[in-house]
């Protein structure tokens, strides 16, 4: 309605229902037609047989146990066809559904575990980007030549405008896609060298757009991982200041939770998203712009529970608001799918580059340079 589309939509609505509607009828009638055949065809055999063993029977050429026994034959072989046409909605119904799910299943998926990977249990934490090049589709290429090393412990900031690769870094670390050029390499381990699995449980992952699922407080925290106690679950809430508002909720931490936590604020299910991490307890975690839409207040509780989580933890985060990340011990600059700089914020400012230039247009709203 704000953006007066409501008679263009109507429109798209109405076609698609009539789709719909003309699919349905046709469904009902070659239902309406199928079943009372059947019943038809069923009667005149019923009939047929009534009427012919009833004249031998009169006849004395047949028995009488004989035509009741060929009656009873005829409804057996006929019962479960015309529960078939009873059942043929439902059955239409099943084969459209089987057909998505089946084109679901047969989905090969782009990353393969190697036949022997390596097995290393808990990672150290150190990152090396070597000459990455990475494109979504042929050679549109969103990351060139990525390079940059980080240490065990270390936090690191991507910073960069909308599409200059920062999220793409995240998914190639995390091995949602395979890149095209180049080495990653963790602990001086090959990304690829490692099982997905074990890869994924050593990375903790904050994103914007937190998920929750349909259960309660406790559930989402642990995601079913019957290794996470009770007590890790509070443990892991009190040290990033969770436990506070849980504890206000009518059910605690039994509290039942609707899909996407609909019933909580965006502050509230960020520090859940925190306690989640915590409890899985990775040695890499990454924030993926996790402060983005968060009022002053609960940025304050969100920004003490972020130290509490970074300690002894290899940390990534991609962020908009630079304000975020000045303590950071390391910041890339992006742009473009490249590595522009690499310093920390007072090293970046003294260059008066492009970082400088980001600095400036946040917090003086002057327009860039380039």
């Amino acid at each position: 309605q704000i953006f007066a589309q409501e008679e263009k939509k109507f429109k798209e609505f109405k076609a698609v229902n009539e789709d719909y509607f003309k699919a349905g009828m046709v469904e009902i009638k070659i239902f309406a037609i199928f079943r009372p055949a059947m019943d038809l065809i069923f009667s005149i055999a019923m009939a047929l047989i009534i009427w012919y063993g009833g004249a031998r029977i009169l006849a004395g050429t047949l028995s009488f146990g004989l035509v009741f026994a060929f009656v009873n034959y005829i409804g057996q072989f006929f019962q479960p066809i015309l529960e078939l046409t009873e059942k043929y909605n439902i059955l239409q119904a099943a084969m459209a559904s089987s057909e998505r799910i089946f084109l679901l299943l047969d989905t090969e998926t782009e990353l393969q575990n190697l036949l022997s990977p390596v097995t290393v249990g808990r990672f150290k934490g150190k990152i090396e980007f070597k000459q990455v090049w990475f494109a979504y589709h042929d050679q549109d290429w969103v990351l060139k030549e990525v390079s940059f090393s980080i240490k065990p412990g270390q936090t690191v900031a991507l910073v960069g405008a909308t599409g200059a690769g920062k999220t793409s870094i995240i998914s190639l670390l995390t091995r949602m896609y395979p890149f095209q050029r180049g080495e990653i390499l963790v602990d001086g381990v090959k990304l690829e060298d490692y099982k997905l699995a074990e890869l994924r449980r050593n990375i903790g992952v904050v994103l914007q757009d937190v998920f929750l699922f349909t259960g309660d407080i406790k559930t989402n925290i642990r995601l079913n991982n019957k290794e996470i106690t009770e007590q890790k679950i509070i443990e892991a809430a009190e040290k990033v200041k969770a436990d506070s508002f849980i504890r206000l909720l009518p059910g605690g931490y039994n509290e039942p939770v609707t899909e996407r936590g609909s019933t909580l604020s965006a502050g509230q299910r960020q520090l859940l998203s925190f306690a989640r991490v915590l409890a899985f307890n990775p040695s890499i975690l990454v924030l993926d712009e996790a402060t983005a839409n968060i009022d002053t207040e609960t940025e304050v509780l969100i920004q003490e529970a972020l130290r509490e989580l970074t300690i002894g933890r290899t940390t990534i985060v991609v962020a908009h608001r630079l304000s975020t990340i000045q303590r950071a011990d390391q910041i890339i600059v992006l742009h473009k799918g490249r590595v522009r700089e690499i310093g920390s914020h007072q090293e970046l400012l003294a260059q008066r580059g492009l970082y400088y230039e980001l600095f400036k247009l946040q917090y003086k709203g002057q327009p860039t340079l380039g």
